[in-house]
């Protein structure tokens, strides 16, 4: 199959609507879709694991991320494809400004930005996606400093980095970049809510394609008739 294909959404077809490229619906995610989080996670394997996290995390250090992350303060953000599945996350952390960032910022908080796409999904520009709505978030959030610490040598991070225009800082190994964002206006604002309600439509659409296609797949088959 078409790697493509795995993202040509329900809403693009609802739209009339046909792209080269498909639409990277970003979804802000909650409590309820923890389950489906870790599941995300844990199909990083080896050193995809070590560049999301920095080390080499088992799977029940994972679980505990996912479970100890705070949907009060921070924001996440997930991609679903044509089957249903979780193939992108993005975690916003907010957190207060430290003493050595003054100088970067003078607002009371600033935000870190980790991401992870599965390998089915990348080069499509999901990480990206995800990076502007985070961007966005921060903005409307009153937060103009956003933060990403990786390894040097993730090279996905450095790219989305780099796109984005962010400063990059190297030592030993690892990278910080930041990026000064505007402060909000009316269009970022009816950009995050038109954004999320594309989202949750597409949502949608794909949940319910998904139940009608277990659904049709539990029913009883009629044999055909023999002819013989």
């Amino acid at each position: 199959m078409n790697r493509l294909n795995l993202f040509r959404n329900p809403l693009n077809r609802w739209l009339g609507r046909e792209e080269a490229r498909p639409t990277v619906p970003v979804k802000e995610l909650r409590e309820r879709d923890r389950r489906r989080m870790v599941r995300h996670f844990l199909l990083l394997e080896g050193r995809d694991r070590v560049l999301r996290f920095g080390s080499l995390l088992s799977d029940e250090q994972v679980t505990k991320y996912v479970a100890g992350i705070d949907f009060k303060r921070d924001m996440v953000f997930g991609v679903y494809n044509r089957m249903f599945r979780l193939v992108a996350v993005g975690h916003l952390a907010f957190a207060p400004r430290e003493p050595a960032k003054e100088g970067v910022t003078a607002k009371a908080r600033v935000a870190e930005f980790g991401v992870s796409v599965l390998k089915s999904a990348r080069g499509l520009g999901i990480g990206s996606k995800l990076f502007e709505r985070a961007g966005i978030v921060c903005r409307n959030n009153d937060v103009d400093t956003l933060y990403m610490h990786c390894l040097s040598s993730n090279q996905v991070m450095m790219h989305i980095a780099k796109k984005a225009g962010m400063a990059i800082e190297r030592e030993h190994g690892e990278a910080d970049a930041y990026l000064k964002l505007l402060p909000a206006d009316p269009s970022s604002v009816m950009r995050e809510a038109m954004q999320e309600q594309l989202a949750t439509l597409d949502y949608a659409l794909k949940a319910n394609v998904r139940r009608a296609t277990k659904l049709w797949e539990r029913l009883p088959r009629r044999k055909k008739p023999d002819n013989s």
